[in-house]
């Protein structure tokens, strides 16, 4: 399974939607209440999806021509990382976040900041992320890694 990694463009927009509305319903749930994950899903949309495009740097994961996954920074800020659960697993995110973590290393940044969300806390914590304060009104846990 050889996975590629490219920027983004406006052309995936709709497939990240998806990808992203997969992942909630089938993967989140297994961290958060499905009504928190379905409040997650409902807070984007294709149109919503295509100004993050615009507004972020997003990175996908491709097997073939196939998007599997998705990962997006702006700064010193991970700002959502998302894997196909049919690939959920297998070292998608984790090498998404690496390269994301390789980029705004390389950059200069010192340490990389997210709020991760119920169900990926545990993820982020395993590669070396630490809580950095209280949740959010929201539920999602601060959470910072000191960068190479």
């Amino acid at each position: 399974m050889k996975v590629e990694h490219r920027l983004a463009t406006l052309n995936d927009a709709k497939r990240l939607f998806e990808l992203r509305r997969q992942s909630i319903n089938e993967l989140a749930v297994k961290g958060m209440s499905i009504a928190e994950a379905a409040s997650s899903e409902e807070k984007l949309t294709v149109p919503g999806m295509q100004r993050k495009l615009s507004e972020l740097e997003i990175w996908v994961a491709e097997i073939g021509a196939k998007v599997v996954g998705w990962g997006a920074i702006r700064g010193d800020r991970l700002k959502g990382l998302y894997t196909d659960p049919e690939f959920a697993g297998r070292g998608i995110g984790t090498e998404l976040l690496s390269l994301l973590e390789g980029l705004m290393g390389g950059r200069g940044i010192l340490a990389a900041r997210a709020e991760a969300s119920a169900n990926a806390e545990e993820f982020y914590l395993r590669r070396g992320y630490e809580r950095t304060d209280s949740r959010t009104l929201e539920g999602a846990q601060p959470i910072r890694k000191r960068l190479p």
